[in-house]
């Protein structure tokens, strides 16, 4: 080998092996965002629907006499963080029933073999994202190959198709299949009612297109753009007061918590910060589609 072939061969294993530390390093900042571990004041939302998520992984606990239902488990190192906030709001963690989730990446399901094994909650997840969770997101088309965000894989107990509806006590929640962000990335409504109004409550489960994410010529996820218009169609088409999501950056959480500790009832009531959320993620979205499609 001559002394340039040399350099070329030396230069490609280096361009490798960054590309590598880039994915890797990726996920383990993800894992080690102290706004996804820092603890948060849990609080009522509106009339059964509490927050007991961190600072920016949203989670939720919906309450009834036969027992709760919880959104979202987050971390493997964040069921300690959910136990307590549950707790505090006067509520037994062993009476979660049902386990849910947004859609299956680590940061929102990696706790959910714990919080099964402490509570033999019902897991209950989008058919299309079984996979990811039965085998610890190693089937995930983007990130399955990086093992810092593999998680334990987890056994689910009821698989849900797209418009199917979970039910505990006077409790209806609906499976709406918002496909794009994962393959079965889920937006959960529920109507709620509290001093004598009737809320639509929307969870957002992810409208986001991803750093790396190919939305043309993806060959583990050939249908990703057209999953991603599909989901935007659904998300438009979903009555909303109450605007809530897979993260709290998604509906300005913070923000809205600290109006409702100045005493502001309806903090949360925001249908038309829904519309301008989706909209702008629609956009980028579609701007982003272009741009792929231009090169």
């Amino acid at each position: 080998m001559d002394i340039h072939r040399l350099r070329w061969h030396s230069l490609a294993m280096i361009l490798r092996l960054l590309t590598l530390l880039f994915v890797l390093t990726g996920s383990l900042l993800g894992q080690t965002n102290p706004d996804w571990t820092k603890s948060f004041p849990p609080y009522r939302v509106v009339g059964n629907v509490y927050y007991v998520g961190s600072k920016d992984l949203a989670s939720y606990l919906i309450t009834t006499p036969q027992g709760h239902i919880l959104i979202n488990s987050s971390l493997k190192s964040s069921v300690p963080l959910l136990r307590k906030s549950i707790e505090t709001l006067g509520f037994r963690f062993s009476d979660v029933k049902i386990l849910l989730i947004s859609h299956a990446h680590f940061d929102h399901c990696a706790g959910s073999a714990l919080i099964k094994q402490l509570t033999g909650a019902k897991y209950m997840v989008m058919d299309a994202d079984v996979p990811m969770v039965e085998d610890g997101g190693r089937s995930d088309f983007q990130y399955g190959r990086s093992t810092a965000s593999w998680f334990a894989p987890t056994k689910v107990d009821r698989v849900l198709h797209d418009g199917d509806e979970v039910r505990l006590g006077n409790v209806v929640l609906v499976a709406h299949l918002t496909p794009g962000h994962t393959k079965g990335c889920t937006t959960w409504t529920m109507k709620v009612v509290d001093g004598g109004r009737t809320y639509n409550v929307v969870i957002v489960g992810s409208p986001n297109v991803n750093s790396g994410y190919k939305l043309v010529g993806n060959a583990r996820y050939p249908q990703i753009a057209t999953d991603f218009e599909r989901m935007f169609r659904t998300l438009n088409s979903l009555p909303c007061d109450i605007f809530l999501g897979a993260h709290g950056g998604y509906y300005g959480m913070e923000q809205k918590y600290a109006r409702m500790k100045k005493g502001d009832a309806d903090a949360f009531v925001d249908p038309a910060g829904y519309k301008s959320y989706v909209a702008e993620r629609e956009l980028a979205f579609k701007t982003e589609l272009k741009r792929q499609e231009g090169q």
